[in-house]
């Protein structure tokens, strides 16, 4: 039987993976998190473990004597102002390297990265063609050329997640979707741009793939995971339709653009506003990730775009009224 450890359980995808492992084999699971599980029916495969804390994963690790390991824990914002606030990532992947080659039955690891370490513009010419997007990019390609340098002997891939989104996401019940419900959301234009989104369920299945993947295939190798990429409006629709029951406002991209800088001045000045620079930038900006690879080796996802908003949704309803 695999004894699967899964660091940072208690996460956005970390959650919806251990649903995943949990319905799809007969595993002994571990999750290893700061937190507890935001699924109350998890709770008895939870650790606390801080990943910093080297003596502490050690021992764990120890104990549960684990043949598989998904690495999700780390931090995700974009709040941070230099690398070293983001040493959950880099540094936390060194201490799991140093952890896992102190275990000899470990036979496979996933490691998460992130689509950020390469900017918005021209694809990757190569796995190492790093061109971080945000200090939070920086950490990751850190990360990832720690795990390349690493030496270890087991057979190791690291995922690149899109812009992921489902249930349990941290920012958008707050942000985005939130604006959606309110009707205060309006769209800079109709010219295309095409993103990477992934629903989180589909990245949980693919997790899951890779892990039961042929080594062949899945060894030293880098994959993207998430959905086809899209086109902006075709998303937001999809979430405006079923939040209201019609489309997004569409506005011209010069509006857009003044709009953004009254929100840079609001913000300057202690207020709150939907709309500034930067999130226009990102509105405005394609920014798609190199698929095939993924699709090629673990076939298409297989839920749609309808099924996963209307998944997210009914998530959003029950926990709160607002959403009803």
């Amino acid at each position: 039987m695999e004894r699967i450890a899964v660091t940072g359980g208690s996460g956005f995808i970390g959650t919806s993976l251990i649903g995943e492992l949990s319905g799809t084999s007969q595993s002994l699971l571990l999750n290893l998190d700061k937190v507890p599980p935001k699924e109350v029916a998890f709770t008895s495969i939870w650790r606390p473990c801080n990943i910093l804390n080297s003596q502490e994963l050690h021992a764990i690790f120890a104990a549960f004597n684990p043949t598989m390991i998904v690495h999700l824990a780390g931090r995700t914002d974009m709040q941070g102002k230099t690398i070293t606030d983001y040493e959950a990532n880099h540094i936390g992947t060194t201490n799991l390297i140093a952890a896992i080659k102190r275990i000899p039955e470990v036979r496979r690891v996933v490691f998460t990265s992130s689509q950020f370490v390469v900017r918005p513009g021209a694809m990757p010419s190569s796995d190492l063609d790093f061109r971080p997007h945000t200090i939070y990019g920086e950490s990751k390609a850190e990360s990832e050329r720690a795990i390349q340098g690493s030496g270890l002997s087991c057979t190791w891939t690291i995922i690149r997640p899109t812009n992921i989104w489902g249930r349990w996401h941290p920012r958008y019940p707050s942000e985005f979707w939130k604006v959606l419900k309110q009707g205060r959301y309006f769209h800079p234009g109709k010219r295309s741009v095409c993103r990477s989104y992934g629903y989180v369920r589909t990245v949980a299945k693919q997790i899951c793939a890779i892990l039961r993947g042929d080594k062949r295939v899945v060894d030293r190798q880098i994959f993207y995971v998430g959905d086809p990429p899209i086109d902006l409006l075709e998303w937001t629709n999809a979430f405006s339709r079923e939040l209201r029951g019609t489309p997004v406002r569409i506005v011209p991209r010069s509006v857009g653009r003044r709009l953004a800088i009254i929100g840079d001045i609001v913000i300057a000045a202690g207020g709150e506003f939907p709309l500034f620079t930067s999130r226009y930038q990102s509105m405005t900006e394609s920014y798609p990730t190199p698929m095939t690879k993924t699709f090629d080796c673990f076939g298409m996802p297989t839920i749609t775009l309808e099924e996963g908003v209307k998944e997210t949704v009914a998530w959003l309803r029950d926990r709160d009224s607002f959403w009803r």
